[in-house]
């Protein structure tokens, strides 16, 4: 039996992707429930020591900080766990997860280069360079926020010495987390699920790229021939606005100044309708609706005031 175009629409856009999402969620739960149980946090938290004590965080969020380079729900995962069980308070939770910004930049650095360096060329340097260092200024300014105003902790000596190592009780480890995990597996699909087929209907029916494409026609001020750039990267996906930047390059209408200015005017444009519709619905599942809005809203403030800053700074200095 052949499916009808809306039902492999729904397959393709909405069901599978949604399968695929918890599938990766489960996953990242399992790894997170299974480092709790076995008390490796602490190993983990050792890796990112020098820069958790320079903020005064706890071994969770470094431990969070260390799983990010790798996972970034995994990360979330063991940061949600360590509310939720009060081992961190609301205030550490938000730095912590800002905090791991950095390392998730890392994790699409090599896309984002790959896919930049032969539509811009030259300007790839440049654009990239400005995003990374944009990366780095926010993960400077949450340290020191979290320096003043978390309280100082000091990292306890390992507690995994080799008469802890032989005593892990591996089979009670994998118990607790198997009960965990179907309790906190039922509220990810219960709060994910919903918040994911809206949002895919909402985009389905054009708020998403109403909203973005009005904000990008209001930019009056911009050279009309920027204007395209920022609607591609804002209308489409990024890589529709380095496409546009590539062929204005090539053909010698704008220089590469311009064309990186543009770029990350669309990146800011952007980046909260984007997060929003990407992230919300597993941050949802994750963490609680309202402070998965919270968590969003806070790290796209961030975000968006670094790409600003550096963009005013690479045109002054560039003038």
């Amino acid at each position: 039996m052949t499916l009808t175009a809306t039902e492999s629409i729904l397959w393709t856009g909405l069901t599978w992707p949604l399968l695929k999402l918890l599938a990766a969620m489960a996953i990242s739960l399992l790894m997170a429930l299974f480092i709790e149980s076995l008390n490796w946090t602490h190993n983990l938290a050792r890796l990112a020591a020098p820069l958790i004590r320079l903020g005064h965080m706890s071994e969770a969020a470094g431990a969070s900080f260390s799983v990010s380079f790798f996972s970034g729900l995994a990360a979330n995962t063991m940061l949600s766990e360590a509310y939720d069980q009060g081992k961190i308070d609301k205030r550490e939770l938000i730095l912590a997860n800002l905090f791991n910004s950095l390392p998730t930049y890392f994790l699409h650095l090599p896309t984002l280069f790959s896919i930049t360096a032969p539509l811009i060329k030259g300007a790839a340097f440049a654009y990239v360079g400005l995003t990374l260092t944009a990366a780095f200024l926010r993960t400077a300014i949450i340290l020191l926020i979290s320096h003043f105003t978390l309280p100082v902790r000091e990292l306890s000596p390992s507690p995994l010495t080799s008469q802890t190592r032989k005593s892990i009780d591996w089979q009670g480890a994998m118990s607790k987390t198997q009960m965990r995990f179907k309790r906190k597996m039922k509220r990810i699909v219960l709060f994910t699920v919903p918040i994911y087929t809206a949002i895919f209907f909402l985009n389905k029916w054009g708020a998403f790229d109403s909203l973005q494409s009005l904000a990008a026609s209001r930019m009056t001020w911009f050279d009309p021939r920027l204007i395209s750039i920022v609607i591609f990267h804002v209308a489409a996906e990024s890589t529709a606005g380095m496409a546009a930047a590539g062929a204005l390059l090539n053909t010698g209408d704008l220089g590469a100044r311009e064309v990186i200015l543009a770029l990350l005017a669309g990146n800011v444009i952007a980046s909260p309708m984007r997060t929003f519709r990407h992230q919300f619905p597993y941050y949802s599942g994750i963490f609680k609706p309202r402070l998965a809005t919270e968590l969003l809203v806070v790290s796209q403030v961030f975000r968006v005031g670094a790409v600003i800053v550096m963009a005013a700074l690479y045109y002054w200095f560039t003038r």
